[in-house]
């Protein structure tokens, strides 16, 4: 099937990554994917950029396994993770998730379960530029109700 798992500082293609997905697979019947995009304000202050960080190797192995964890809990066929890091501008994409399927609420399940972790778990940090100067902030929110949903502790405190 093909990678996985991408971090990257290069801007991604949302057809290419289904087309990839995809590639020669009758069975699938459904794919559902979600890309996220850097906005221009956060916790009511204005964003001029944002610069995400992360430890290679340990990121992409973290995500590998909730993909696992998303094949044991959903009938998919494929998903694909990609994150951007480095310096980013609001509207710029960042994040893109994409899952394969024989049918559709298997594909929106999957996709929930993925982004729900990369939201809430994933290890990076971004630091972000505000007209009163530079903050690192914890990529990771808290939420408690899409963990509990999903059966996932909460490792953030």
């Amino acid at each position: 099937m093909g990678q996985r798992v991408s971090i990257q500082t290069e801007d991604f293609d949302l057809s290419t990554e289904v087309a990839r997905l995809r590639l020669q697979d009758k069975r699938v019947g459904a794919v559902c994917s979600f890309i996220g995009t850097v906005r221009d304000r956060n916790d009511g202050q204005s964003v001029s950029t944002m610069e995400l960080e992360h430890y290679p190797g340990m990121t992409e192995k973290s995500i590998e396994a909730m993909i696992d964890a998303a094949h044991q809990r959903f009938d998919i066929f494929g998903a694909r993770v990609i994150h951007r890091v480095g310096l980013l501008q609001p509207l710029d994409q960042i994040v893109l998730v994409v899952v394969s399927s024989a049918h559709r609420g298997e594909s929106f399940q999957a996709c929930e379960f993925l982004m729900d972790y990369l939201k809430t778990q994933a290890p990076f940090w971004k630091k972000e530029q505000t007209p009163e100067g530079a903050r690192w902030v914890d990529a990771r929110v808290s939420d408690d109700a899409a963990l509990a949903r999903w059966g996932i502790a909460a490792s953030n405190g």
